[in-house]
This record gives structure tokens, C-alpha cells and sequence, in this order.
């Protein structure tokens, strides 16, 4: 999702997040920011992708993954955002916050595991 107003008209996007409510799970938080900001309901089971400390603002992000319900279609369903879709992962790479692309690096892991290796040796040796 791209977040809305005229500040963040060269904000890159970033995936939907919010404040956990008080004694809110956190995969709960994400299954409500998802609905709030995209209309996008996640039911069944999500993976945990861990978090990231934010670099500059030091803000701790976490972030979860799960398949997209059939026939999913995101929208902007909240005033934060302006934008809201589906996008490839190259693309989704190119446009996502700096501080952000690491979940893209754990998603690629889960879901291809033997490929999450081969780039890592490839990165090591």
C-alpha cells in the first residue's frame, strides 16, 4: 500500500501496520491493519516474517504473510492510503521502504527455500 497525502506523494510503500491494541496479538494486528487499510480479509494461518527496527525513527515494524484470499481485490479503504495492490515481487522490491525490503528477502526464503539458499552462498562466497 502507498500511504495517502500530499507529504507522501514520493513516500515509497510499505506494508499495511499499525499499533497492536492493548492485549492484541500481534498477528492479530496485522489481520486488522490488512482489513483497515486495504479491505483485504486474512483468514487461516499467516507466517511470522520477524521485524525490523526502522533506521532512522527506530519504529519496530513485524510483519506477517499468508496466501491472498481468492478473488482478493485490495482497495483504499482507509484515509492513510492512496494506493493499494497486488504487486510483484521485482516490482514490489523496487518501490517498497528501504528499511521494508527485508520481508521480501524472508518471504522469498519461506517460499522457496532451496532458491533462499542458493542466494545466500551466492552472497557469501
Amino acid at each position: 500500500m502507498h500511504p495517502a497525502g500530499n507529504y507522501n506523494r514520493r513516500a515509497p510503500w510499505g506494508i499495511p501496520k499499525g499499533a497492536p491494541d492493548p492485549d492484541e496479538p500481534l498477528e492479530e494486528t496485522a489481520r486488522r491493519e490488512t482489513l483497515e487499510e486495504t479491505g483485504v480479509l486474512v483468514p487461516g494461518a499467516m507466517v511470522d516474517l520477524g521485524h525490523v527496527d526502522y533506521t532512522r525513527s527506530k519504529k519496530r515494524v513485524h510483519a506477517f504473510a499468508a496466501p491472498a484470499p481468492e478473488g482478493a481485490a485490495p482497495r483504499c479503504a482507509s484515509w492513510e492510503v492512496d494506493k493499494a495492490e497486488f504487486i510483484e515481487i521485482t516490482r514490489a522490491r523496487r518501490i517498497i521502504h528501504p528499511d521494508q525490503a527485508v520481508f521480501l528477502d524472508r518471504l522469498q526464503r519461506y517460499l522457496a527455500p532451496e532458491l533462499g539458499q542458493a542466494e545466500a552462498e551466492k552472497t557469501t562466497a
